[in-house]
This record gives C-alpha cells, sequence and structure tokens, in this order.
C-alpha cells in the first residue's frame, strides 16, 4: 500500500457514515463483525500490525495523493464539526448502534495506525 492508497482506504470508513456509496453487510456478516470484531475496533487498545481488513477497505486501484488528502481533511472537519453528540447512539455500517466513545475510538485508532504505519 503507498500513501494514496492508504489515504483512500482511511476515507472509506467516513464514507460509510456520510456516503450511501459503500452498501451495509448481510444480517450474517452483521453477526460475525459483532461477535469477532467489534470489540478489537472500538477498545482502546492500539491495532495489532498487519491486522487482516474487510474487503471493502482493500484499495487496488490507483489513487491520487492530493485528492485524498483534502478528502480525508474534509471528513476529519466535518466530523469535528458535527461533534460528539452527532454520533451518540448512531448505527454503524458492521456494529450496530454505538456510544459516542466508541465511534471516537474507532475514528481515532484507524487514523492513528495508519498514520504511524507510514511515519507521520
Amino acid at each position: 500500500m503507498n500513501v494514496a492508497k492508504m489515504l483512500a482506504h482511511c476515507n472509506i470508513t467516513y464514507e460509510m457514515v456520510y456516503d450511501n456509496k459503500h452498501p451495509k453487510p448481510s444480517f450474517w456478516m452483521r453477526l460475525i463483525f459483532k461477535t469477532f470484531v467489534k470489540n478489537m475496533v472500538l477498545n482502546e487498545k492500539p491495532y495489532k500490525h498487519n491486522a487482516q481488513t474487510a474487503p471493502v477497505f482493500i484499495i487496488s486501484e490507483t489513487k491520487n495523493f492530493e485528492e485524498q488528502k483534502i478528502r480525508l481533511i474534509e471528513h476529519l472537519t466535518k466530523t469535528h464539526k458535527l461533534g460528539e453528540n452527532f454520533f451518540n447512539r448512531k448505527e454503524s455500517h458492521s456494529f450496530g448502534v454505538l456510544a459516542k466513545t466508541e465511534w471516537n475510538n474507532m475514528f481515532y485508532k484507524h487514523l492513528d495506525h495508519h498514520l504511524k504505519q507510514f511515519g507521520v
């Protein structure tokens, strides 16, 4: 993964919140995510290196760094402006209804994981 693909990968988390671009997983996949993945994603422990990612997050095509950077900044700005109460009890694609602290952990951990991966 190069930096442009990493930014595109990080943007997917926000696309799932703000855009109707990615379909929700099936009932069975959501059940699997809730049972086996939810705690790892939403707790406060950092992600392990080389952890497996969901197929929707895999970026195979070439991406433009500047475009992806601008998109991520826009997503972060929008998230900040909406504030934590917007996310309290909001439903996620994969994990159902989440508390604002769970949303915060998910957003932070994912972005932090990849920025550290690239030495930022």
